[in-house]
């Protein structure tokens, strides 16, 4: 049958024609069927004749349209009073009859809908949804309407079986009233969930079911492809839209311009502009300030201060976008000082310069090495009323870093809390670390220290920078409680942590202590490695210990499979210098070979010199 408009919305929606065959609804993937009233369904029990009516499970459908019709907002009252026991019998059957005959009543409706959903805890069914939106549509509730189709589509797109939401939402229209809006704010609803291809999808569909989208519902597809870098889906849309009538806006020539650019097929701008102006759109403001930034982004700065020229020829005037993306363009070039002009340039007629353009500026400047251009630039700003965010100050202060004055870069940070700026958790990370490999780990220290008072927490890889750099200049003293501090605040510390803590201890002759703290380690489920291993070795055997070296270097093998030939030969060379005692050698050699080592050339070398050694000492007895 031929389906007429049935009423005109305010929406921009022209609708052609619609054809439903009986065929195609019978091969619809879709659950909906057609809703009867409840005087022509079959009683599926003869015994509920008997019932009293409110214990009658097929007047469920009665008894809250009639307190809905009697104004009852409260439906609590029916459910204790009158209906408590049938409510297990309220299925999506039941709720879709309700709504249908709510149908010019979309408050009715939202009442019973909400109470369903929350009072009763019943989630509705996808074709409940589908006959709930077509009512709001119906009586003009399009908020309302949209946030549904966003439920509805958030509802389905997480279930095991497919559901046809549009093919769901036009079955609908054969029992209930409906308004072709609701297929323009479906597609619309899939962006918003950020459905962008199944938007694209339906608007396929709902091009092929005769309907004709809005240009509105057309340019939130065509943003939501642009994002997704669909740029093949975004001429095509551009294409139907021709196709069918569609005229397009001032919005949908921008957001193709953003396709222009974004494809990088810039040389084809002119004949676009041409042809927006056959459509009778002159280019405005926003289309200027895409092409201008497109080509100051591929470094064609000609084209750009030529569009920039014909802006002013057109009485479009420029304004602080564009000439932040002319200053950025020359100062990718290192054209500072036009950069500079340019920015005067903006202000002498009237604009305001923001904090992106100061940040042009100043970025350029740090590039360039010109740190003191930069900090007045910064001054400038703060005076100008125009605190400086993130991004100012991190490219200043790595600007210093750059440079190697990280001392200015901490004096400046100072002055900027002085005139109330905030500094970022990022700027604190980076003079941290920049310390740190700076070979000045007392001062990260300290400056951790004193930025902790203002409630900054370093993360974890702050904490193992802080250790590491402080274990190189064996101050583990130092390093220690900073360990404590990452468990204080539930941090668990890393092979990183320990291995740089265990390898200091061993380094300053403090093997016992790197010892416990490799069993604590253990505790902590962190498996140790071949650093490790070898630390504890070299520890133990330069304190004369190579009895815990030999123990633990089974100990290694046994429970971790670390077979440490540089650890192996560390414990034979301790017996070499010992003495070169053939006998202990052989004794060593078989314990470790027992164990899974084997002699390497290294090895031979420290036994021949450990029995020269021998000899030797022992021809010096002899002549005595």
């Amino acid at each position: 049958m031929l389906v007429s408009a049935p009423k005109k919305s305010f929406y921009n929606f022209n609708f052609i024609s619609i054809t439903f065959s009986s065929s195609s609804s019978s091969s619809s993937s879709s659950s909906l069927q057609t809703i009867h009233d409840s005087d022509s369904k079959t009683l599926s029990n003869s015994l509920y004749y008997f019932l009293p009516q409110t214990r009658n499970p097929n007047n469920i459908v009665n008894l809250i349209y009639s307190s809905l019709k009697q104004g009852k907002s409260d439906l609590t009252t029916l459910l204790q009073h009158d209906i408590e026991g049938l409510v297990h019998h309220l299925g999506a059957h039941e709720i879709s009859r309700v709504l249908l005959r709510c149908q010019s009543d979309s408050l009715t409706a939202l009442t019973f809908f909400n109470w369903v959903k929350h009072d009763l805890g019943i989630k509705p069914a996808p074709e409940n949804y589908c006959y709930f939106v077509h009512i709001l549509a119906w009586n003009k509730e399009f908020p309302l309407a949209m946030k549904s189709l966003c439920e509805l589509i958030e509802l389905v797109k997480d279930t095991s079986h497919c559901v046809d939401v549009f093919q769901d939402l036009v079955l609908c229209t054969q029992v209930c009233n409906w308004d072709p809006v609701v297929f323009d704010m479906l597609i619309k609803a899939y962006v918003k969930v950020g459905l962008v291809r199944e938007s694209y999808r339906t608007f396929n569909k709902t091009l092929e079911s005769g309907f004709v989208p809005s240009v509105i519902s057309c340019n939130f597809l065509l943003n939501g492809l642009l994002k997704l870098n669909c740029i093949n889906q975004c001429w095509l849309v551009y294409e139907e839209m021709g196709r069918v009538g569609i005229r397009p806006n001032s919005y949908t020539f921008n957001i193709l311009t953003h396709v222009f650019c974004k494809n990088g097929d810039v040389d084809k701008v002119n004949e676009f502009m041409e042809r927006m102006e056959e459509e009778g759109f002159d280019p405005d403001l926003v289309t200027y300030n895409t092409l201008i930034s497109s080509y100051c982004k591929k470094g064609r700065l000609n084209d750009a201060f030529y569009l920039y020229r014909i802006m002013y020829r057109r009485k479009v005037l420029p304004d602080s976008v564009t000439y932040t993306a002319l200053m950025n363009g020359l100062c990718k070039e290192g054209r500072m000082r036009e950069a500079h002009q340019l920015f005067h340039q903006m202000i002498h007629r009237g604009l305001s310069p923001d904090v992106v353009s100061y940040n042009t500026l100043i970025c350029g400047y740090c590039k360039e090495g010109k740190l003191g251009e930069s900090k007045s630039l910064l001054y400038e700003m703060i005076g100008n009323g125009i605190f400086p965010d993130n991004y100012s100050c991190q490219v200043i202060v790595k600007g210093y870093g750059k440079e190697g004055k990280l001392p200015s870069a901490l004096n400046l940070v100072v002055e900027l809390q002085r005139f109330g700026v905030s500094i970022s958790k990022d700027v604190y990370d980076y003079l941290l670390v920049a310390l740190c490999n700076d070979n000045r780990p007392f001062a990260a220290k300290n400056l951790l220290q004193r930025i902790s008072e203002d409630g900054y927490v370093p993360n974890m890889e702050i904490y193992n920078e802080l250790i590491e750099s402080l274990c190189k200049c064996d101050s583990v003293a130092d390093a220690l409680p900073l360990k404590d501090q990452m468990v204080a605040r539930n941090m668990k510390p890393s092979l990183f942590t320990y291995r740089a803590l265990i390898c200091c201890l061993c380094r300053i002759s403090r093997s016992k202590e790197a010892t416990s703290l490799m069993e604590e380690m253990l505790k902590s489920d962190v498996l140790p490695d071949p650093l490790i291993c070898r630390a504890l070795i070299h520890g133990y055997c330069k304190e004369k210990e190579v009895n815990k070296a030999e123990s633990l270097l089974g100990f290694f093998a046994k429970e971790f499979q670390i077979f440490d030939t540089e650890s192996y030969n560390a414990v034979f060379s301790f017996f070499c210098e010992d003495g070169g005692d053939l006998p202990k050698l052989m004794e060593l050699q078989d314990r470790l070979l027992k164990l899974g080592f084997a002699p390497n050339s290294l090895t031979c070398k420290n036994v021949i010199q450990g029995l020269w050694k021998g000899i030797e000492s022992n021809k010096k007895l002899y002549v005595k």
